[in-house]
């Protein structure tokens, strides 16, 4: 009968303990990557009245009687299954697709998160604006112009430097592609104004010099009179400025040449070879890369003062190709420049994160440039670390250390921006729990009731 008393004690205080769980994962349904919690319930030792037999030759075997003594809390669990995912519009809001967590620093202390909601503080620094928890991942390096991530380095601060400058650059490569008329007329000796716009095809490009000054590239392209597959091309920068620009093209150097070049096309209007003005031809395979120089205006002039020049190089295709290079077709002309790398000085204006968390800045003159990359770290066991509060969790010994790296390697998931993750609290599932909780309960209640009206009545046989 005591025996009775104690295990309803057991199932009031342990029943308790699961409406505790459950309580908090009610009030926790609508907290950015909160994971819910589970209690797992176990039955106690039992006592044991007599003992197990073995089976003779006259009789069989004895199962032992044994009396349970109540029941214990196994473990409580945390599950770490996927949460839904809201999308907000916000680009610094950041929700994983998968196993992984952020990874964040409190002073000198790391602690792992689900919950994306990040901003950008007063210093730059992509933070949790809630607690001021800075994120980790990794900056970008400068190596030869290029902005390179050492994801194999360790973490640090990820500093977004909005409104900070970005240099101008001057153009170093223009690329041309698409096709020359064929049955384009030939300008004739003496020609005319209109002669001239007939019989030429023209092209242009806004460049930039090294201060960040737009120039106007354009190219002629004339029929060779006589020649059915040749063109003769002149380049001229600022051809409308009231000072005359110095332009100059050719294969390898622009030294000693003017800035007209001949265009030679195969009898299938792929481009075979060019040739400067000072007579060298090209590769006979290959790209073709013409060079152009021009006068910068308002510049200090080199050691020997001569005018500081620009050289460009211009991508005119690859040798017999028909994509991405100019042809020779009869049909109407469309040969353009379509790419060109310089720009003008500008200021970091915006900034976007992809899947795999390399946070790419967008700036004012229209340029890229990759700025960091966001750390995510995952666990041999996730179930075994211990939740710090501020939606966080810390390394215990049980949950292994932590795998640090980027997303979507070594099974870790992928960062989704302008989106964040959803509690995966399930009200119908919690409020089941909690009816069956509190009739476990009140169950355990009866027990001790029942007991003591027993015990009563033995108490009361005295009289």
């Amino acid at each position: 009968m005591m025996r009775s008393l104690y295990s309803g004690v057991s199932g009031l205080q342990n029943h308790q303990t699961r409406m505790d769980v459950i309580g908090n994962n009610i009030s926790n349904v609508n907290t950015y990557g909160f994971k819910k919690g589970r209690v797992d319930f176990q039955d106690m030792i039992s006592q044991q009245l007599s003992g197990a037999a073995r089976p003779g030759e006259e009789v069989g075997g004895v199962n032992p009687k044994e009396v349970g003594l109540g029941m214990t809390v196994a473990s409580i669990d945390t599950i770490f299954t996927q949460g839904n995912l809201q999308s907000t519009g916000v680009s610094t809001d950041l929700a994983i697709q998968g196993n992984g967590f952020f990874v964040l620093k409190n002073g000198e202390e790391t602690l792992y998160s689900r919950a994306g909601v990040f901003g950008v503080d007063a210093n730059g620094t992509l933070v949790n604006p809630a607690n001021g928890f800075r994120v980790q991942g990794w900056m970008a390096q400068d190596v030869n112009g290029e902005q390179i991530v050492q994801t194999s380095a360790s973490t640090t601060d990820l500093v977004i430097p909005v409104g900070q400058k970005d240099p101008p650059k001057a153009t170093e490569t223009v690329r041309y592609l698409c096709n020359l008329n064929k049955n384009l007329p030939e300008i004739p000796e003496n020609p005319t104004e209109a002669d001239i716009m007939k019989g030429t095809w023209q092209t242009e490009i806004d460049i930039y010099d090294s201060y960040g000054n737009t120039h106007q590239l354009h190219m002629d392209f004339q029929k060779v009179p006589g020649n059915p597959n040749q063109w003769t091309v002149a380049i001229t920068v600022d051809p409308a400025a009231e000072v005359a620009t110095e332009t100059r093209a050719g294969i390898g150097t622009t030294d000693g040449v003017n800035n007209v070049y001949t265009l030679n096309f195969d009898n299938l209007g792929t481009l075979q070879s060019v040739t400067d003005s000072a007579g060298n031809t090209s590769n006979p395979t290959g790209n073709i890369i013409l060079q152009a120089s021009y006068n910068v205006p308002d510049s200090n002039p080199d050691a020997d003062g001569n005018p500081y020049r620009q050289t460009i190089n211009l991508d005119l295709g690859t040798i017999g190709s028909v994509e991405n290079t100019i042809t020779q077709s009869a049909s109407k002309s469309t040969t353009k420049a379509y790419f060109q790398d310089g720009y003008t000085l500008g200021y970091l204006d915006n900034f976007s994160i992809d899947q795999a968390g390399i946070i790419t800045g967008v700036y004012s003159n229209g340029s890229t440039r990759t700025i960091g990359q966001i750390a995510m770290a995952s666990f041999t066991n996730q179930g075994g670390l211990e939740k710090k509060g501020d939606n966080t969790y810390a390394e215990s010994i049980n949950s292994g250390m932590a795998n640090i790296g980027e997303a979507r390697t070594a099974g870790k998931g992928s960062f989704l921006a302008g989106t964040l993750e959803m509690s995966n609290v399930d009200l119908t599932e919690q409020l089941t729990d909690m009816i069956v909780t509190q009739r476990g309960f009140e169950s355990n209640a009866k027990t001790i009731q029942t007991g003591d009206s027993m015990l009563e009545t033995v108490i009361n046989l005295k009289r």
